[in-house]
């Protein structure tokens, strides 16, 4: 490792251990007013605006010393507040591809009356940011930006050019999606040898001491079914027991109790094979006994029923499928005619979606009901995981988090990787921010992101960056 990467790493973890203590540098707090005007843009599909938040980005860049002609804006006419934006910092080689930095802007609709606090209001209180966005994935945006900047007014030339694609549409699969579009009518654009995207980050134990680090390779995809009964009805006044309401809910009881059956590939082979030895409990001695024992072998069992008490491992190890979105009925004095619930699936990597719906059908069971497929994402094979990505992921996050492990991860959730994907461009999720075991309320209520996890992966990211970007 050069010198001045692990001197400047480790000044900057110096200066985050002590974030309780003193206040600010400059820069951190140049960089938390660009979290904060993140948090606090509604960028929602239903009441929010990408656009927006793209136009306060844009004229940040711009402010740092970016020129129009090294910025991109795009969207389309019929999703106007679906618009996103690259920006591109020249490499000084004419041969090495660049990398590309991908976030997406868009979050998960919060309402106000089911959170503690506002949810669009960047809130530090007790060793956490809170606020729609703060960990998915604010947090990163804002470091993507930060570092440009950064990087443009410090005059730092880096040899492979460093793209920074900001895009919206990954939190919904019905919407206009920035990174689709640009993978599929703009490659030139975001042409990269590989991406950096979200996914990685690490684990706590849940009490604030962080046990492992992801290198995300590979994800699910996700796809998702709509199951219906439908039925005469009638006068609820003289009810019978065909009713499509208790038929979907009998449905429902099925799905909620069925596994899908176990699944292991390279990436979880390594996860649990590199992250059980580095843990003294019970999940630990699972971790390993599921690569190492027999498959269908009593063990094996044993140790899929201990990973299977964890929410994260139990999905990592297969197919999962939940009702998100419920609907029945036409009158509150009449008979059900129709009830649905959409199906939320999160399909290991090499599985068709044919296969799960076919499940679902079995599942259920019911030749009464429906099941229907609305959409799914582009399937791509998970990336190579090779010693240029993982080498100086490993070294530098040796510095921040010394004897945690850094483990290849198979997301369990989709991102936008799987379109760059599919285009040749390989995309992984680094180490540097993390997360405890309860998942930090993404996608859910009071989410939160850990301050010093924010800080912490500010540094590691910008160096690890500086390394990728300086390496053949």
């Amino acid at each position: 490792m050069h010198k001045p990467i692990a001197g400047a790493l480790c000044a900057a973890m110096l200066s985050t251990s002590a974030l309780a203590q003193t206040p600010l540098r400059p820069d951190q707090q140049a960089f938390r007013e660009i979290y904060r005007e993140m948090v606090e843009t509604d960028t929602s599909i239903t009441t929010g605006s990408c656009t927006a938040l793209a136009d306060k980005i844009e004229g940040r860049l711009k402010a740092g010393g970016f020129p129009a002609e090294a910025i991109t804006r795009f969207a389309v006419p019929d999703h106007p507040k679906e618009g996103g934006l690259v920006a591109i910092l020249p490499g000084t080689s004419k041969t090495l591809k660049p990398i590309l930095l991908l976030g997406h802007l868009d979050v998960v609709v919060a309402k106000r009356e089911d959170w503690t606090r506002d949810p669009y209001t960047l809130i530090e209180e007790n060793g956490y940011f809170f606020g729609r966005g703060t960990a998915d994935m604010k947090a990163m945006d804002a470091i993507w930006t930060d570092m440009l900047i950064r990087f443009k007014q410090a005059g730092y030339k880096p040899k492979r050019t460093i793209k920074l694609a900001l895009t919206c549409g990954e939190e919904t699969t019905w919407a206009f999606n920035g990174a689709k579009w640009l993978a599929e009518n703009r490659r030139d654009l975001i042409d990269a040898e590989f991406a950096l995207n979200e996914g990685g980050s690490g684990r706590t134990d849940g009490k604030g001491k962080v046990v492992s680090l992801g290198l995300h390779v590979g994800e699910k995809a996700v796809a998702n079914f709509r199951i219906e009964a439908t039925n005469p009805g009638g006068h609820s006044s003289t009810p019978i027991r065909d009713n499509a309401i208790y038929a979907l809910a009998d449905a429902l009881v099925k799905l909620r109790d069925y596994d899908f059956p176990l699944m292991l590939n390279d990436t979880t082979r390594a996860f649990f094979a590199k992250l059980g030895p580095a843990r003294g409990d019970d999940i630990g001695k699972a971790m390993t006994a599921i690569v190492s024992a027999p498959a269908g072998s009593a063990e094996a069992k044993a140790a899929e029923t201990v990973l299977n008490t964890d929410r994260t491992y139990h999905s990592m190890l297969r197919t999962t499928c939940v009702a998100t979105l419920l609907e029945g009925g036409h009158a509150n004095n009449a008979l059900p005619q129709r009830a649905a619930v959409n199906v939320n699936c999160r399909i290991f990597p090499g599985v068709p979606a044919e296969t799960v719906k076919a499940a679902l059908e079995k599942v259920i069971a019911d030749p009464k009901l429906t099941v229907t497929a609305l959409d799914s994402r582009t399937i791509a094979q998970p990336p190579a995981l090779t010693p240029q990505i993982l080498g100086p992921a490993e070294r530098l996050a040796a510095l921040v988090y010394p004897g945690v492990p850094v483990v290849p991860m198979m997301s369990t959730g989709g991102t936008d990787g799987v379109y760059l994907e599919a285009v040749g461009i390989p995309s992984y999720g680094p180490p540097g921010l993390y997360a405890d075991p309860d998942g930090n309320g993404v996608h859910g209520l009071n989410e939160r992101a850990s301050v010093d996890a924010v800080y912490k992966g500010r540094a590691l990211l910008t160096e690890l960056v500086k390394a990728y970007a300086g390496q053949p």
